[in-house]
């Protein structure tokens, strides 16, 4: 089997402010110059037989002939396309008229605008995977597993990955808004996004202490054309400085090029087992190896959670089953497909699921995602939902908005008391407390200034390291190893 699922793209999902699909495909056409998989010849079993043509012309001709209004005959054509591949009832197969995959094409030559985010679909819904760091998206507060009801007024019923792409991204300075669905509460969340620059950064990496010992730490928001040379210079640099245990950290990090992580993997994984396997479509398995003669000399850990998906999947795998390092956070998304993207004569694109990733041992983890070794939830204010404060929040009120101030002001460390939405005295002085260390007029109630002080201030503990309990369990354990 040629190579040429190297340059399939596995990221978990779209995009929402470019065709990060196209990115990888493109780049890696470039690349090897292959055939896509539609240009070789046909078996006489793939071709259609005339009994299905001729059906198919019969349809198109009545309809063409006899519907009761004229009807395009081109969008005829795109809608035979569109429904076959949505039979397929797979989220990550889709179909792009000429039109749409020129937007997206037109997309990878100009800078990075969007919100930040990718998604997907699950059971018919718009579903996030993950907004990346530092991102809009991050900020506005939107987590993975959100379902998007609604963008921009527009439900997303029916709506496939591209559709909704298409309504999210736009250009830098614009807004989106978004109704959300979170596991937790019964009631929808208005988001208002503003688009941006995204940066193209994949690779961030520190030197860390734990107990005077110095860690190298490496965080790969996403596998993308250049993640695997960053990485590299990362960890040479690390390297150089004499780490002594490596934490690789793929939270939040929705996946990307297979050829990107496969490079990585090539460094700790030896030779003897394989670090993931392809399945086709008639079950044949091809296992891909390294040349790797011994693991490196230092401890790793994986740090992942539900936004690791895809390419991240991949790695951790690897890392947990070929090397034995451990995984330390939350189970991981759950996609174990890979797509590939192929163009039509007219410039039209199908993204069609061609093979399943198998893990070192064989494991599918479609839907089923990936145990941690070591599972560690975040503190509970890491998951406390946006405040969308359009009535000043005042005593004896009992409400949600209520209940997630509540949540923010325990989180930093004001104990409110009760939890249940339940405005009482004790949730009024921690306001009062809250809005006196902040430089506020001291009310005791929640206007729209103290709820964006309230959320500031729990994005910014959020961001700080003592606080993130999965890092500091992956820093602790290197003082047993």
């Amino acid at each position: 089997m040629k190579r040429k699922w190297l340059a399939l793209v596995i990221s978990g999902s779209l995009l929402t402010g470019a065709g990060s699909t196209y990115v990888g495909t493109k780049w890696m056409e470039e690349a090897h110059k292959e055939p896509e998989a539609s240009q070789q010849p046909q078996s006489k079993s793939m071709q259609m037989s005339s009994e299905d043509l001729t059906k198919i012309a019969q349809a198109y001709d009545l309809i063409k002939s006899q519907y009761v209004q004229k009807v395009n005959e081109n969008d005829l054509v795109e809608g035979a396309i569109q429904g076959m591949v949505s039979t397929l009832k797979d989220p990550y197969s889709v179909y792009m008229d000429k039109e749409t995959a020129s937007q997206f094409n037109d997309s990878l030559d100009s800078s990075f605008q969007g919100i930040g985010t990718e998604i997907t679909k699950k059971n018919g819904k718009i579903m996030i995977v993950s907004p990346y760091k530092n991102s809009p998206a991050e900020k506005a507060g939107l987590r993975p597993g959100d379902v998007i009801s609604k963008i921009n007024g527009k439900s997303t019923d029916g709506l496939d990955l591209y559709e909704a792409t298409t309504l999210i991204r736009g250009k830098k300075g614009t807004a989106v808004n978004l109704e959300i669905i979170r596991e937790g509460s019964d009631k929808r969340i208005a988001v208002k996004v503003k688009r941006d620059d995204i940066p193209l950064d994949t690779v961030y990496s520190d030197l860390k202490y734990e107990n005077k010992k110095p860690i190298g730490y490496i965080d790969i928001t996403q596998f993308s054309k250049n993640t695997a040379e960053d990485f590299n210079k990362a960890l040479s640099k690390l390297e150089k400085e004499n780490m002594q245990g490596l934490i690789i950290d793929v939270r939040g990090n929705p996946g990307g090029l297979l050829s990107s992580v496969e490079a990585i993997l090539k460094q700790f994984v030896p030779e003897g087992k394989p670090y993931f396997q392809i399945e086709e479509r008639n079950g044949h398995k091809v296992q891909y190896v390294s040349h790797l003669k011994k693991k490196k000399s230092y401890p790793i850990v994986v740090l992942v959670d539900k936004g690791s998906a895809s390419a991240s999947e991949i790695l951790a795998a690897a890392l947990k089953e070929a090397d034995g390092y451990p995984l330390i956070g939350e189970k991981t998304f759950g996609k174990g497909t890979v797509q590939e993207a192929v163009s039509m004569e007219d410039g039209g694109t199908i993204k069609l699921t061609m093979f399943k990733w198998l893990t070192p041992d064989g494991n599918w983890i479609h839907h089923k995602g990936i145990e941690p070794t070591i599972a560690v939830k975040q503190p509970d204010y890491f998951n406390v939902h946006t405040l969308n404060v359009k009535k000043t929040l005042s005593p004896d009120m009992n409400n949600d908005q209520v209940k997630i101030a509540q949540q923010m002001l325990k989180g930093l460390g004001f104990v409110p008391g009760r939890e249940d939405g339940y405005f009482d005295l004790q949730t009024e002085n921690s306001v009062k407390a809250f809005q006196y260390k902040k430089g506020l007029k001291v009310t005791g109630e929640i206007d729209e200034k103290t709820a964006t002080q309230l959320e500031q201030a729990i994005l910014a503990a959020m961001k700080k390291e003592k606080n993130d309990l999965q890092l500091q369990v992956a820093l602790k354990y290197f003082n047993k190893n």
